[in-house]
């Protein structure tokens, strides 16, 4: 038996996705023909193919600030009902051919009102697309909403994220460079939530250090964090392979916190220099809660497949691995305690199983 597995087989994998933004996986075809519907000029290129390989290639800087930059395009096609519907149908129906079975999505409201939709307008067109996109499809789909941490709508989104909770909102996040821009400009907004006992998440540790995870967790008080990278600097690895941990270290493993890592990503922004010398791998040896995602799979050129299959190239991972991923993600995702139960023990671990007794 071959407990490698291969891409074909890990597409048909019962799989988990927590951190993935709707402006970060569309179509190249889908960009395309909305600006030509909306009007949207300043595209490199209207071939869906050279567009593909453009965001690719611009991502590729290692540098968050410049791969922010590649959003221009994106967001600025996602201005309509229309759009923002089509979009998340297609996020939806990509996710479940991927083999996905349960997402969360995430989207900052706030950067597509443009053209006068309200952030409730906003909101609802992309649960609606959602909706129509996962129907039939074996997948359920939650989405994030995200407050940008350069701006000072954190509470208005919050809030927005309250009034939306049973209809489809997961939870709540902040995104958007970190250096400069602490979680705790948000506290009022976290706060407000823990009050309403909501769910949420924070980027923290990819563009920035470890202040960024502390404030992170003990400022704020984050479910889960988005990436989480940088705390590898506050793991100490001797000659023998032995590791100490630092306390905010400690603690993370400790309280089981989510670490929503997104491999190829991070390898984009900087984040890590190569796959092999990602956190990632020492931190599964550690057992830390880690979770494997796709960030934005335009700009990535990705899937959940995609990670996974280079995970297990690099490290040599095997079946057991790639489902301790997968119940990690599911265990973490901000659905009820019964939900995630029924995911794990009724779709996930028996998917495994035959793909597993398959090979």
């Amino acid at each position: 038996m071959n407990d490698q597995p291969q891409l074909d087989a890990i597409r048909r994998a019962p799989k988990v996705l927590l951190h993935d933004h709707l402006d970060g996986g569309l179509r190249p075809q889908t960009i395309i023909d909305l600006a030509r519907e909306t009007g949207y000029t300043g595209l490199p290129t209207t071939d869906a193919e050279e567009l593909r390989a453009w965001f690719r290639a611009a991502a590729d800087s290692g540098s968050l600030e410049r791969y922010l930059t590649t959003f221009d395009h994106t967001v600025g096609v996602m201005q309509t009902r229309e759009a923002l519907v089509r979009v998340a149908a297609e996020c939806a129906e990509d996710l479940a051919d991927d083999g996905v079975v349960y997402a969360e999505v995430r989207f900052a409201p706030e950067q597509h009102t443009s053209t006068g939709l309200s952030l409730d307008e906003v909101v609802t067109a992309v649960l609606d697309g959602f909706q129509a996109g996962s129907q039939g499809r074996g997948i359920r789909v939650g989405t994030l909403l995200t407050a940008m941490r350069h701006q000072a709508r954190s509470m208005e989104i919050a809030e927005l994220a309250v009034r939306y909770r049973d209809v489809g909102v997961a939870g709540f996040d902040i995104a958007g460079a970190e250096a400069g821009y602490p979680p705790t400009r948000h506290l009022d907004a976290f706060e407000y939530l823990q009050r309403e006992n909501a769910h949420f998440t924070i980027h923290a540790g990819e563009g920035f250090g470890l202040p960024s995870i502390w404030q992170a967790i003990q400022w704020c008080g984050a479910d889960r964090l988005g990436h989480g990278v940088r705390i590898i600097d506050d793991i100490q690895v001797a000659a023998d392979g032995t590791a100490k941990l630092g306390r905010l270290a400690a603690y993370v493993r400790d309280k089981r916190i989510p670490l929503e890592m997104c491999p190829t990503s991070n390898l984009q922004t900087g984040a890590a220099d190569s796959l092999a010398e990602h956190p990632i791998g020492l931190l599964r040896r550690l057992h830390f809660r880690v979770t494997v995602n796709t960030d934005n799979r335009l700009m990535s050129d990705t899937s959940v497949s995609k990670e996974f299959a280079a995970l297990v190239q690099t490290f040599g991972y095997d079946w057991d691995d790639l489902l301790w991923f997968t119940v990690n993600a599911m265990k973490s995702a901000f659905i009820p305690f019964d939900d995630r139960l029924a995911l794990i023990n009724g779709v996930i671990k028996p998917g495994f199983a035959k793909l597993k007794w398959q090979a």
